[in-house]
């Protein structure tokens, strides 16, 4: 059964979050997984662990797994070393640094928009603009993309998060 509204961000540290895709209930263990083990390093070493830890461990659990998960996960966040930046760890357990990452079923429906429409520089409201039109254009073409659209904004200091609701996505389109 799908939940067209479900929320598919999970919070793994105060500066690193987790999109997912796939089986729901893999990619919630592995968060959960994920979120004991980045707590348990916080702790060890007293200082928040980085976003490429929190990416590497995902990358491991799903690896090992990768005949028994269905699990496509972006990790991303801020942390002092690296700024902000993006991993993607799709099916098999393979992990990507990237300039931005798409995963599910709606990507393979704009690829080449976004390789059109995005370019480094953006300002965090273009960025959250090119976000937003990217997953309605999605879920326009795809019946198993959401409802809605949940955004979540890491910067240094703040996370912020967004719902924009069935009837008032931007269609409008790139």
């Amino acid at each position: 059964m799908a939940n067209r509204v479900s929320d598919k961000i999970t919070k793994l540290r105060d500066r690193i979050y987790v999109c997912r895709s796939g089986s729901a209930a893999d990619t919630q263990a592995v968060s959960d997984y994920v979120r004991r083990f980045l707590g348990e390093h916080a702790m060890e070493k007293g200082e928040e662990p980085r976003v490429a830890t929190a990416a590497k461990l995902m990358r491991t659990i799903c690896y090992e797994n990768k005949d028994r998960l269905l699990a496509g996960l972006i990790v991303a966040g801020w942390d002092p070393v690296e700024g902000g930046v993006v991993y993607e760890i799709p099916l098999g357990g393979t992990l990507i640094k990237q300039a931005f990452a798409v995963g599910g079923s709606g990507s393979t429906y704009i690829f080449g928009l976004l390789d059109a429409a995005h370019r480094p520089g953006m300002t965090k409201e273009e960025c959250q603009a090119f976000v937003k039109k990217a997953i309605a254009h999605a879920m326009a073409r795809d019946g198993s993309s959401g409802g809605v659209i949940r955004l979540v904004t890491i910067e240094k200091d703040s996370v912020t998060r967004e719902f924009v609701p069935g009837d008032k996505l931007p269609f409008a389109l790139f």
